[in-house]
């Protein structure tokens, strides 16, 4: 961060300036639900002390990748010291006594936590609004949501609060806000990321399409955060490998061939996307090429059954009513349902619509659609192979306004099948709107291909502008 600054900056000055802006658009947004302020400006005076006496450049840069950089964390994750509710009544009194695993590496890189974001309530929906913290607002209007469950990562980043996010995507919640704000967020290869820390955590089938992930306000941000938070498991990536742009092979799908489930894709996404296929023709010469796989339109319902699947040692998956009980009695959604309609609920309406299972499939329907997904899986490895990426929708619609998802509950589909096909994608931002709001785009690549969708990232970054200051236009 400070290298696009002009001039030498200490590290309190960079921290400090975070804090004033936190304090001066949080009351507006309600993304950091708990700071610790004091903490970081005292570490902050500490990495000046370092610089000032400490050895060589090269030697603290090679031990301290993130020296001095202010972040932010998901409430879902353990923080030292901060709240770990998740947005749940039930835990407000709940304060992490550890870090998590990429916490406690990022800290280690020399990253200094600013504080805490907001969350849906068991990061189970996409609009974060609990009935511990409130709800929080979209930087490019008040009015509209910021996604979920890491929106108050992306609403603390688009604002200008905060330079990386910690973020953890199991339906699409590191990809999602970053992208109705306005950032970069990706979602790693599974399995590649550690996944501990956080509440709640995935357990059985579902081990393997929870991710966690870095968000970001500048593209170059990603590799760095993702490798830092990868540790040894950056082995099985190759972000060493130089990327040429001219050699990837482009897809790209406009929507999911018309799910009765899901809006249809907005026309200035539509137009966005078609932008960047042209820029890349034009721009590196290579050739777009069109694709309809057509199991995507049952993304949701894959995705659904996937999630509900046991896993090879035959665990079921872990039912939702049980988490919206921790630390108390079981709740019953549709006694919970009436007491929300009297407002004596202490859960949002999302969590206990959650809480029944939305599509009760037969057995026979749901094997179906599992061994569908497996086969889309393989559809997609070998369509995209060691050099491809596609190009689709990151949502059919920009920010919605607050509450619309109840509306329309299944949008997130979009982004969901990648979480069960266990690829590696990058949202990318694509400016603004006409009316003001962000917009971006997916870009997928096979398995252990990270590298390719977060160059393409950078590229497109510079190509469209990637973050615009909120209130700019």
């Amino acid at each position: 961060e400070a290298s696009r600054l002009p001039g030498p900056v200490t590290c309190i000055e960079v921290v400090e300036t975070y804090v004033e802006r936190i304090k001066e658009v949080n009351p507006l947004i309600n993304a950091v639900v708990k700071d610790r302020f004091e903490e970081a400006l005292q570490e902050a005076r500490q990495v000046d002390k370092l610089l000032s006496e400490g050895p060589g450049d090269d030697c603290l840069e090679e031990k301290f990748p993130l020296l001095g950089v202010p972040i932010t964390v998901k409430e879902a994750f353990s923080l030292y010291g901060m709240p770990n509710t998740s947005g749940l009544v039930n835990r407000r009194n709940v304060i992490a006594t550890s870090d998590a695993t990429v916490v406690s590496r990022l800290k280690q890189a020399g990253a200094i936590p600013l504080g805490v974001t907001n969350c849906s309530e068991l990061c189970m929906w996409y609009e974060s609004s609990n009935r511990v913290y409130g709800r929080t607002n979209n930087p490019y209007d008040l009015q509209r949501t910021v996604g979920g469950s890491s929106g108050g990562e992306g609403s603390v980043l688009g604002a200008a609060c905060s330079v990386v996010g910690v973020g953890s995507d199991v339906g699409g919640s590191i990809r999602m806000p970053a992208f109705f704000n306005g950032v970069f967020g990706h979602k790693p290869t599974t399995g590649v990321v550690p996944n501990d820390g956080q509440f709640p955590n995935a357990h059985g089938v579902r081990t393997s399409f929870l991710c966690t992930g870095p968000m970001c306000r500048y593209a170059e941000d990603l590799e760095p955060v993702l490798r830092v938070m990868a540790g040894p498991g950056v082995s099985k990536l190759k972000l060493n490998e130089k990327v040429s742009l001219e050699k990837i092979k482009f897809h790209c799908m406009d929507h999911d061939g018309g799910s009765i489930f899901v809006s249809p894709v907005d026309k200035e996404l539509l137009q966005a996307q078609r932008k960047v296929v042209e820029h890349l023709e034009s721009d590196l010469g290579v050739q777009v090429q069109r694709v309809a796989i057509h199991k995507m339109k049952y993304s949701f319902q894959i995705w659904s059954a996937m999630m509900s699947s046991k896993d090879s040692e035959g665990q079921e998956a872990q039912r939702f009513t049980d988490l919206l009980g921790d630390h108390g009695k079981p709740v019953w959604p549709l006694w919970e349902l009436m007491k929300w309609l009297v407002g004596m609920s202490s859960h949002t309406l999302p969590a206990i619509g959650n809480a029944e299972k939305v599509v009760n499939l037969n057995l026979s329907g749901k094997a179906k659609l599992v061994s569908m997904g497996k086969s889309l899986q393989e559809e997609m490895e070998a369509l995209l192979g060691q050099d491809g990426v596609l190009l689709y929708p990151s949502h059919p619609t920009i920010a919605p306004k607050h509450n619309s998802p109840i509306c329309m509950p299944f949008n997130f589909a979009y982004t969901a099948i990648f979480n069960v096909l266990g690829l590696p994608v990058t949202q990318c931002p694509l400016g603004l709107g006409s009316e003001g709001l962000p917009l971006g785009i997916q870009l997928v690549a096979a398995a252990y291909n990270d590298h390719l969708t977060l160059a393409v990232a950078r590229y497109l970054e510079k190509a469209f502008g990637g973050w615009v200051l909120p209130g700019k236009v």
